[in-house]
């Protein structure tokens, strides 16, 4: 028997050999899950073969109710072998046929024209409430130490932690919407009640600054020494800015560094130009023209939309590659 548990709520599954390598719905979460492969291990003796493959043919059904897989094959190879050319045939076809527990839902269609649409992604009940935690538990760690005044410490030096893990929490939570989008999602998904340890989250904050450092880092080191902005340093800003969302794309979906790989990159690039402009553009246009709307705002509103528009253009980076990864051939 195979044990593995599902990646995304953690159900546990105990399914027969036979079904290693094949897809199926989890029946708790909903999302599609692998059943892991397995290593051949070394045998007993041919007596004992026998009885294992016997009482696992008898007791596996239990077990496979939990993907609705039909258990057929082992039924089928208990019967005793035909006789007949014809019924040999249709023995063998019965042999092959493989269950299929693959039942993928059908994508998600947009009812707005994109342009409008992919402003909605964080209207969601699970984007609101996520907005309202990030947003609101900072918020009200503030109040409450200006309220209490000389006692706020009391309150303060917990809640710079809470706001640390809050802080975790929040990029964490922008790779999810990067990774959901990838899957063809069309609004902020439900992460609450998966939310990984702090040192999941603190890797995944690490991996975004590693990827901002590769594509900014020369152009802040030769501004810090020269104070210029000369003909170099747009060059390495134009560097920068068209590198980093396929950079920050590739680290998330590859969930490592290697996501980095200069020749990796180029070549996904040049795999789609045109299209990949586009989205760049459209990036940097939404933080952009955003900044310049609400450079006289209150702080807490800009915070509050600047959040909001990163889950837009988490969400924007995340379909790119639903729309082109056939192209992109990464295997993530």
């Amino acid at each position: 028997m195979i044990k593995f548990c599902c990646k995304n709520c953690g159900e546990k599954f105990s399914v027969p050999e036979i079904h290693a390598g094949k897809k199926g719905k989890c029946p708790k979460c909903k999302n599609i899950i692998l059943v892991p492969q397995i290593q051949d291990t070394s045998s007993l003796t041919t007596q004992s073969k026998a009885a294992d493959k016997k009482s696992a043919a008898e007791d596996s059904p239990h077990d496979l109710t939990l993907l609705d897989v039909p258990n057929r094959q082992d039924a089928l190879r208990q019967k005793d072998k035909p006789k007949d050319q014809s019924t040999i045939q249709e023995y063998k076809k019965e042999l092959e046929e493989e269950p299929k527990i693959d039942q993928t839902e059908p994508v998600p269609k947009r009812k707005l024209p994109w342009i409008i649409d992919i402003f909605l992604y964080p209207v969601s009940v699970p984007g609101i409430v996520t907005l309202g935690v990030i947003i609101g538990i900072p918020l009200l760690i503030n109040i409450a130490t200006r309220l209490l005044g000389l006692f706020g410490a009391f309150i303060a030096i917990p809640g710079f932690f809470i706001n640390i893990v809050v802080g975790l929490y929040l990029y964490w939570y922008i790779t999810e919407c990067i990774r959901d989008s990838a899957a063809g999602g069309l609004r902020a998904p439900e992460t609450l009640g998966r939310a990984p340890g702090l040192g999941d989250m603190g890797l995944q904050l690490l991996r975004i600054v590693g990827c901002f450092a590769f594509c900014f880092a020369p152009l802040l080191i030769y501004f810090q020494y020269t104070k210029k902005t000369d003909i170099i340093f747009w060059s390495l800003l134009a560097y920068a800015a068209f590198f980093f969302p396929m950079g920050l794309l590739s680290v998330i979906m590859f969930d490592s560094f290697s996501g980095l790989n200069p020749i990796l990159l180029i070549s996904s690039i040049l795999s789609m130009f045109l299209p990949y402009c586009a989205m760049v553009v459209a990036f940097f246009s939404i933080g952009f023209l955003t900044t310049k709307i609400l450079s006289a705002a209150p702080d807490l509103l800009t915070y509050c939309i600047h959040l909001y528009l990163a889950l837009v253009a988490a969400h924007l980076l995340g379909r790119f590659y639903w729309h082109y990864q056939d192209k992109l051939r990464w295997e993530v």
